[in-house]
Parts: structure tokens; C-alpha cells; sequence
């Protein structure tokens, strides 16, 4: 089973299309076909299925081999990755996954820095929830994520923290809570509230909880920029993160917390050992550019 092969199945099992996987492949739709039957008839199992509305599916066993020819995969790059290094010609990909607010702030300046000095080196970007990016992590789609701290210790994979996000209320310029500097969760017993899932919610309900207040949320919502408008237009006021309160409509004011609440945007990657050349340069770069600081102060104008 050669290279080539294994990145058909992975790109067949990405795009959920022959006809797709080809096209990115320089592959005709036939040869994709004989391929696949090919490899299935020497496994002895049936690894994909074709779904008129969903287009073509990984088995149960398909997709436990997806990950392991994902992880195959990765060790060609890696090998390629040493080759270059030892020949002065750095080259590489580093698939990076994010949630929204963390890919503005900090991706693009990663990968501007990076590209600087190594020009041949390859990105690419997949933004989603943070259960996404976890779940990316745990499949091997993505070498490297921006994720909310855990919990709890991750024994397969290593997080570096790499910022510290202040929380924040946010409201409309003519609410009456704007006389107030600071703001308590007894503040906010009477107030309609915005809540973004995806997780921005943990840190905002803690803080609730740990004053025993329960909020009075009129909309769950999970797009940060939905939350603002709908603070804009008087439908109630939000707890938000600092990074989604960068490009503040004029018409909002921001407001601190006490006591303060934050959360910690860490970096998640496989173990250092199993790391390639570039996605460690990836991370020695990000905590350059942002080395973790538990004091600071905020971006955003207060």
C-alpha cells in the first residue's frame, strides 16, 4: 500500500466525493473507483458507501483506518520535514483548527511571522466550536488547535497556554447599568441576557454561579457577532469575552466584571515526540508572539 493510495482514502473520506477526491488528486473518477475496490478487495472489508443524499461514507472500519492512514500520512510528512531540514530547505504544512475569535486575533499574525523566514512552508485552516477542534484533534485532521483550557490534564496530546481572556459585560450606551464601572452578577438578576455557546459559556455561567445568581437568558446564540447586534438593537445585555469585543460598534459600552472572570486559549498538539518539524515551529512561534501572561491589560478599551 503506497502514499498515494492512503491519501485517497483520506481525501475521499474529507470530500465525501470520488469525483472531488479525484479532481484534488489528478485522478480520473474511474481510476479512483478500480483504486478503492482494489484496496477493499485486499482488506477484506468494505470501507466506504455511497449515500445519495450525503454523498460517500466512511464504515465503522473505515473510519477507524482513516485515522491510522491519517496518522501514516503524518509520518511521511515528517520524514519529508527532516529531508528539507538537513538540506537547508525548510518545507512543510501545518493544519491548523480554531474558533473564530481566537483564528483573527491570532492566526494571522502565526503564520505572517512564520512566512517571513520560511516561505515554502504550507497552511491551512479549519474554523469551527471548540468541540470541533477537539474533535479535529482527535481524528488527526488538524496538527494543531486553539482551544479553551481544560479541565483536566489530556494525557495524549500537549496544551500550552498561550493567553488569558478577560470577560467582560457589554450593553447598550443608553442602558442605565453604564453609570456603574464595575459590574456584579446581583447587577444582572433583572436583565434579559445573550448567552454564546460554543464555548464562550463556561467562564459566563461560573461566574454566575459562584455569586449564586441564575441569569435570565432570552437567547442562546453561538455567533459572538449575532450577540452584539442583538445587544445593539436593546434585546437584552451579554457577558462576552475580551476578543469578541475588539471591533465594538460605537453604540456599545463594556463594563468590568467584579469579581473578574477569564479563560485561558491554550495551544493543543500531539506530544512533542510526534510533532513535526513545522507545527513545533508553529508553536515556538505563537508563544513568541504571545507568551502567556496571567496579569495584564486588556485590549479593549474600558
Amino acid at each position: 500500500m503506497n502514499r498515494s493510495l492512503l491519501q485517497l482514502i483520506v481525501t475521499i473520506s474529507e470530500t465525501k466525493s470520488f469525483t472531488a477526491a479525484g479532481e484534488k488528486l489528478n485522478m480520473t473518477q474511474p481510476a479512483v473507483s478500480r483504486a478503492v475496490t482494489s484496496l477493499e478487495k485486499e482488506l477484506g472489508v468494505t470501507l466506504l458507501i455511497r449515500d445519495r443524499r450525503s454523498g460517500v461514507m466512511l464504515t465503522a472500519v473505515g473510519e477507524r483506518i482513516v485515522r491510522i492512514y491519517r496518522e501514516i500520512l503524518q509520518g511521511y510528512d515528517k520524514v519529508d520535514q527532516e529531508i528539507a531540514s538537513e538540506k537547508g530547505l525548510e518545507t512543510g504544512s501545518v493544519r491548523i483548527g480554531t474558533f473564530p475569535v481566537a483564528a483573527s486575533y491570532f492566526i494571522p499574525k502565526i503564520i505572517s511571522r512564520i512566512k517571513r523566514q520560511y516561505p515554502k512552508l504550507e497552511f491551512s485552516i479549519t474554523e469551527g466550536t471548540i468541540a470541533d477542534i477537539h474533535s479535529l484533534l482527535d481524528n488527526r485532521e488538524i496538527d494543531v488547535g486553539l482551544v479553551i483550557a481544560p479541565e483536566q490534564s489530556e494525557s495524549e496530546r500537549q496544551t500550552i497556554p498561550l493567553y488569558r481572556e478577560g470577560i467582560f459585560a457589554v450593553m447598550r450606551e443608553d442602558h442605565p447599568l453604564t453609570a456603574k464601572t464595575i459590574i456584579r452578577p446581583e447587577d444582572l438578576r433583572q436583565e434579559s441576557m445573550m448567552i454564546c455557546k460554543a464555548g464562550y459559556e463556561p467562564p459566563v455561567m461560573a461566574w454566575f454561579e459562584r455569586a449564586g445568581e441564575i441569569p435570565r437568558i432570552k437567547y442562546v446564540l453561538y455567533n459572538y457577532r449575532t450577540a452584539l447586534q442583538m445587544v445593539l438593537v436593546g434585546e437584552g445585555l451579554a457577558v462576552m469575552s475580551e476578543l469578541s469585543l475588539l471591533d465594538l460598534p460605537p453604540s456599545l459600552k463594556v463594563r468590568r466584571l467584579s469579581p473578574e472572570a477569564y479563560r485561558d486559549i491554550h495551544l493543543a498538539a500531539a506530544p512533542p515526540e510526534e510533532s513535526s518539524i513545522a507545527v513545533k515551529l508553529f508553536i515556538e512561534t505563537a508563544q513568541n508572539l504571545f507568551p502567556f501572561q496571567p496579569e495584564h491589560e486588556p485590549l479593549i478599551q474600558i
